[in-house]
C-alpha cells in the first residue's frame, strides 16, 4: 500500500515524530528514526523528493560546492556506488541521487508527498504535537522535525503592476519541471544573485533579446566546471574516511588547501600568483586564499581589486564592466560560482540595465519601467533569491507552549538553542536553523551532524524514561548572545545581505547563521549532550 494510502486510512494516525520536508534533512531524518525502530513519517509540500533540489529547476543550476563533497556520508556504501559525473553537479544530477537514496534505503513507504503543513501546535496535557496540512490531513506526534531548508521560501518582490503583466512570469525558486522554451524571445532578468549568476548565461544563448535589472553587482568566481576525472573519482572513494576527517576539521565543512598567511603579509606578486591559482582552480575557496580576507577589509580590498580588474579583462564595454564591478566586501554576500557570466555581457542580445539610481518604477502590462523608460519582454524571471534561514518556519503556523506563535517569538530576533531547539516549543526540533553554522558550509553534513545529535538525543531519552525537552530560557539567551558575538568580527555581518535578512521587506536585519566554523560548534554540540544535554529540560 502506498503512503498516501495508509495516511488516507489513519487521518489521525500518532506517530513517534513527523518530519516536515523531504529534502536531504527529511530523508536522513526518517533513516536515522527508522533505525531507532520510531514511527516516523515525512510530510512534503512537493510532489517528490529532493526539497531545494526539486524546487530550482532554471536553466544552469548547480551546487557550488564539489559533487564529491556534497554528498552523505552515513554509508560508505553509497558513497562508493554512486558516480558523480561532473566537478559541480547539476540540479538535475542531485535530483537524481535523492531519489537513489530515497530508493535504497527504502524511504518512500514513510513520506506523504504532495501535502503541505499549514500549522503545528504543541498540546501540553498530552505532551504531543498536532500536525494539520492541507486536504485534511492531522497527525499528532511525540516529536515535530523541521526540515524545511534554509533556502526554500522564494521571496517574490512586490512591484507595482506586476498583476497587469501579460507576458510569462517565472521564479528561479519555483522554476516548471517542463522545459521553458525562450527561443527568440524577449526577456527580463529581474536579479543578479547566485541564482541570476548561474541562468543568465543559459537564458541568454536561446533569446531574442536579454535584459538583465541589476541593482547591486555582485562578485563571482569561475567553476572551471568539467566532467569528473574517473581516477580522482577513484582516489577520492579510496580515501574518502581521511577526505571526510580532514574537512570537519574545517570552518566550512569544506575540504580545500588552507592558506594561514595574511594577505597583507606577502608581497604584492605573491599575492597576485596566489589569487591567480585560486581563479584557476575556480569555485568558493577562492575567498580562502589568505586567512583574514573575511576579518580584514584592507586584506580584503586586495581580493576584490583582483576580481575587479577580471571582469574589466573579459568585459568589452568599460561601461558595462564598471557597472559589473562590485566596490563591497567581497564574501559579504554570498560569493557566487559561474560559468561564462562575465562573457555573456560581450553578447549583442545582451542589455545590462542599471537600477540602482533609476530603481524599476512598476511593472507595466508589456514590461518593466525604470528610468523613464520600458522594457518590453515577452517574459520575466525574478532571481531575487529566498526569505532564508526564518521563512519557511515563519509560513507554518507553529504554536509552543501557551500558544506562543513561533512567528512571533521570533518577530525581532529568531530565538533558539544550538540552532535545533527553541525555549517554549517542546519537543520541536529545527535542522539547520537560524543560529546554526547551516548556510556557511556544507549542507548535507551539516545536516548529518544535526540529524545524528537529535537521533542521539532520542535514544538517550527512551534510555533514560523521558518524553518531553525542551531549552531553557536561559541558555536560549546565551546562544543568540554568542552567535551575535562571533558574527560581529566578521567582514560578513557588516553588509546588507540575505544572511541579514536585508532583501525581504520589513525583516529584522540580524546576522542569522552562526560563523564560529564547524569544528567549534560541533564540539559545543558535543559537549552539551556530554554534560547531560545542559541547557535542556527534560522530563
Amino acid at each position: 500500500m502506498s503512503i498516501k494510502g495508509i495516511v488516507r486510512t489513519m487521518p489521525n494516525g500518532n506517530f513517534d515524530v513527523v518530519i516536515v520536508g523531504a529534502g536531504f534533512a527529511g530523508l536522513y531524518m526518517l533513516h536515522r528514526a527508522r533505525g531507532l525502530g520510531m514511527r516516523a513519517l515525512v510530510i512534503e509540500a512537493a510532489d517528490g523528493v529532493g526539497g531545494t533540489w526539486y524546487w530550482n529547476r532554471y536553466p544552469g543550476a548547480r551546487c557550488d560546492v564539489e559533487s564529491l563533497q556534497y554528498s552523505y556520508q552515513f554509508s560508505d556504501a553509497l558513497q562508493q556506488e554512486w558516480d558523480w559525473t561532473e566537478r559541480y553537479a547539476t540540479q538535475d544530477e542531485i535530483l537524481r541521487y535523492a531519489n537513489h537514496v530515497a530508493d535504497r534505503f527504502d524511504l518512500r513507504r514513510d513520506i506523504r508527498l504532495d501535502t503541505r503543513v499549514t500549522r503545528a501546535k504543541f498540546d501540553e496535557s498530552a505532551g504531543k504535537w498536532t500536525i494539520e496540512a492541507d486536504k485534511g490531513t492531522t497527525l499528532t506526534a511525540t516529536f515535530c522535525v523541521m526540515g524545511t531548508g534554509c533556502l526554500s521560501t522564494a521571496n517574490m518582490p512586490n512591484f507595482s503592476g506586476l498583476a497587469d503583466y501579460r507576458g510569462a512570469v517565472y521564479h528561479t525558486g519555483r522554476w516548471p519541471r517542463e522545459k521553458v522554451d525562450f527561443t527568440g524571445k524577449r526577456v527580463g532578468v529581474i536579479g543578479t544573485g547566485s541564482s541570476a549568476i548561474q541562468a543568465i548565461p543559459e537564458i541568454a544563448r536561446e533569446v531574442g533579446h536579454l535584459y538583465v535589472f541589476q541593482r547591486t553587482p555582485n562578485y563571482t568566481i569561475p567553476a572551471n566546471n568539467a566532467p569528473l576525472d574517473p581516477a580522482l573519482r577513484a582516489r577520492t572513494k579510496a580515501n574518502y574516511a581521511t577526505l571526510r576527517q580532514e574537512a570537519k576539521e574545517l570552518p566550512s565543512g569544506v575540504y580545500y588547501e588552507f592558506n594561514p598567511k595574511s594577505a597583507l603579509e606577502v608581497p604584492p606578486e605573491e599575492r597576485r600568483r596566489v589569487y591567480e591559482a585560486r581563479w584557476q582552480d575556480g569555485g568558493t575557496t577562492f575567498i580562502a586564499a589568505f586567512s583574514d580576507l573575511i576579518t580584514n577589509e584592507a586584506a580584503n580590498e586586495t581580493a576584490a581589486e583582483f576580481v575587479r580588474e577580471k571582469i574589466h579583462a573579459v568585459v568589452k564595454d568599460p561601461k558595462t564592466a564598471a557597472l559589473l564591478s562590485p566596490h563591497n566586501i567581497i564574501g559579504c554576500k554570498r560569493l557566487c560560482v559561474d560559468t561564462g557570466y562575465w562573457e555573456t555581457f560581450n553578447r549583442p542580445n545582451v542589455s545590462l540595465i542599471d537600477v540602482s539610481t533609476a530603481p524599476i518604477e512598476r511593472i507595466t502590462a508589456k514590461g518593466v519601467q525604470t528610468g523613464g523608460s520600458i522594457y518590453e519582454v515577452d517574459a520575466l524571471v525574478f532571481a531575487t533569491g529566498f526569505d532564508a534561514m526564518t521563512g519557511t518556519l515563519n509560513a507554518i503556523d507553529i504554536r509552543g507552549r501557551g500558544g506562543k506563535r513561533l512567528r512571533d517569538k521570533w518577530a525581532a530576533v529568531p530565538h533558539n538553542y544550538l540552532g535545533l531547539t527553541i525555549s517554549g516549543f517542546p519537543n520541536l526540533f529545527t535542522i539547520t536553523g537560524p543560529g546554526s553554522p547551516s548556510v556557511f558550509t556544507n549542507m548535507i553534513p551539516a545536516i548529518e551532524q544535526h540529524v545524528d545529535w537529535i537521533a542521539d538525543l532520542f535514544a538517550h531519552m527512551r534510555a533514560k524514561g523521558f518524553s518531553r525537552i525542551e531549552a531553557s530560557a536561559d541558555a536560549e539567551k546565551k546562544w543568540v548572545a554568542h552567535v551575535a558575538e562571533a558574527g560581529a568580527p566578521s567582514l560578513r555581518s557588516h553588509c546588507d545581505s540575505w544572511y541579514l535578512g536585508a532583501n525581504i521587506e520589513g525583516k529584522p536585519r540580524i546576522f542569522t547563521p552562526y560563523i564560529g566554523g564547524v569544528p567549534v560548534y560541533a564540539k559545543i554540540c558535543e559537549d552539551v549532550a556530554a554534560d547531560g544535554y545542559r541547557g535542556f529540560e527534560l522530563a
